[in-house]
This record gives structure tokens, sequence and C-alpha cells, in this order.
């Protein structure tokens, strides 16, 4: 990210232009910011959960978090993650602290069972989120959601909030988006970098795992063969992906599928915070332009973050990116 400082107001509050986020002394460096927490953070908390049925016969896992509050933070998570990561923990475990039931779902075949059908999830599913969204909404408990999402999970919460603009669903108040690959191609070639390497090497040895899965329950319409030859998520798009969910090629999924185009018609106060040494991300994921010109869109863009990093070291064992989601979702919610 370059260092142009940008300054300006709306009418909720400003954009934040010096973000408060301080990271602990000698845990600044992006890829530890990245890599720390998912190797070394543990956060318990017992999630119930439940399975529905989509449209088109498949099922989603979800895991919720009840404490019995009339407001409800559905989570979303990451590629290759689940419910189970301590990210997706930790953020419901803090907005039970401050007053909401928590709902973390599992995408297709990230539940830890391989889904029914062929197609599994991908950046722009929004069908699967809006099943869910559906299925939260019609608990009368419910009074108020809020959506909350990392990296892959913020692309698809936010395509669905510039998707459905004015025809949004009346509870949803407010939406929090962390480390979020807006531009899908620009992501995608910045992971392919030599730097990047380790990453993409982890990324790609789970998803062969996956399709190996489907290899056994649909074997006459995918294999295998060579995957060894895939290095970048180009190529993998390029095979799987895209002829899978209907998309011409790894370019047409990113460019359908990038919500950046879309966050012009976001309708209610949505957060998007995007660390400037985010190893995954590139300037293209940072949309100033559109917050600028969306009142409803507010951008955070701290020095330090990582991928879905932001660490805090204090007594309660909240991160800086929980307090900022809790805080944020509350305020909206007063103001609602």
């Amino acid at each position: 990210f370059n260092k142009t400082k940008i300054i300006f107001l709306n009418q909720n509050m400003p954009f934040i232009a010096k973000s408060d986020y301080s990271p602990p002394l000698l845990l600044s460096n992006g890829h530890v910011q990245t890599t720390i927490p998912t190797i070394f953070r543990k956060v318990n908390i017992a999630f119930e959960r439940e399975r529905i049925d989509t449209p088109d016969g498949d099922f989603l896992d979800l895991d919720w978090s009840k404490v019995k509050f009339e407001k409800l933070v559905i989570i979303s998570h990451g590629l290759e993650g689940s419910t189970d990561r301590a990210y997706i923990k930790g953020m419901a475990r803090a907005f039970n602290a401050h007053g909401w039931d928590a709902l973390a779902w599992n995408y297709r075949g990230c539940s830890g069972v391989p889904n029914l059908k062929l197609r599994t999830y991908h950046s722009g599913a929004t069908d699967d989120l809006e099943t869910v969204i559906l299925h939260a909404s019609s608990h009368d408990q419910y009074v108020e959601l809020c959506l909350v999402g990392f990296s892959m999970g913020g692309n698809i919460n936010l395509k669905y909030l510039g998707e459905i603009g004015d025809s949004i669903p009346g509870k949803i108040k407010s939406a929090i988006a962390f480390s979020v690959p807006c531009d899908l191609k620009s992501s995608a070639e910045k992971l392919a970098r030599f730097s990047n390497r380790i990453y993409i090497q982890r990324f790609l040895g789970m998803l062969h795992e996956k399709i190996q899965l489907k290899m056994e329950l649909f074997p006459d319409e995918i294999n295998d063969d060579g995957f060894n030859r895939i290095k970048t998520f180009k190529e993998f798009d390029d095979r799987y992906t895209a002829p899978i969910h209907g998309f011409e090629d790894a370019e047409d999924y990113w460019r359908k599928c990038s919500s950046k185009q879309f966050l012009d018609n976001i309708r209610i106060p949505t957060l998007l915070i995007n660390s400037k040494n985010d190893p995954f991300l590139t300037d293209s994921c940072c949309p100033i332009e559109q917050a600028q010109s969306n009142p409803n869109l507010f951008l955070e863009i701290p020095e330090s973050g990582g991928h879905v990093g932001f660490i805090s070291l204090n007594s309660n064992g909240m991160y800086w990116s929980e307090s900022k989601a809790v805080s944020f979702a509350n305020r909206r919610s007063m103001e609602s």
C-alpha cells in the first residue's frame, strides 16, 4: 500500500486516516501477524451444531454460541477455514461477551464432512450466505443481525450487501469485514509471488485434499491428474473453480466475484479493515474511492495487522479486530 494520507468526513464518522491499532512489540511484521495466531492462538468456546438444507439439495453446517440475546452476529470464515479457527471462535466469544448471540457457518465441505454436490464454495457464493441469513432471520428471538467476515468470507459478505442493495433484510443493521481480497485477480497474482510460496503451497495442499474427496464421490466428473504441477490460484481456478461453478475461466471468476465492484451499492453501515502489510493484498484491495463516495462504507487501513492478524496482548484475550467489530456493531445498534 502507498503512504498517501487521505482524510475526509461523512455524516456518520470520520474516515480513519490513522488507525488506532498498535501491534505488540516485535509483532508488527505482516508475516508474523499472519502466522502467529494460526499456530499459537487457542480460544475455547462451546458451539452447538445445526445442519440445514440448501435449496439445491445440499447442506450447510452451522455452529451456534447462544447466550439468549436478541441480537445475532453471523460470522463467515476464510479460504479453507472453518468455524474451528481461532479467529472465528475469538470473534464469537467477543460478541457473546457484549450482548450478542453468535452463528458461525461452514462453507460447503468445510465442516469436516464432504458436501453432497460437485460444487463446493467460492469467493462469490452469496447464495449460501443468503440461505444462512434467511434461516437466522426466521428465529423470532433475533431483532437485529450483524455480518462479520474474514478474507474470502469478507468478500462474500461485501458482494452480498452490494448485490442486494436496498432490498437487504431489515434485521441486518451492520457489517464488518477484515483482510478482504476485494480485487481477487490482484490478490491471486500477489500470492503467486515467490515471497508468498509458503501460503500458496499450504492452500493448494488443503484444496488437493478436497479434490481427492470429491473424486471418491464423483469419479467420472473430477480427477487430480497432474495436480502437483499446479502452483498458483490461477491454475487451480482455471482447472477446478471456474468450470465447476459455471465460470469461463479464472479471469472470468475473479472479475464476476470480486466485491470491489459492488461496494457502491452497500446500503447499511459497513466497516472494512485491510492492513497495509497484509501479504495477500495489493493497493487495489483498498477501495478508497468507493469509501469516499459511499457514506455507508467505512474504511480503516492500519499500518500493521497482516492477514487476519491484528494481535493484541491483554488479560481478556481479545484481539483488536474483535473489540473493533463489537464496538462498531454496538454503535450502529444504538443508532438504528
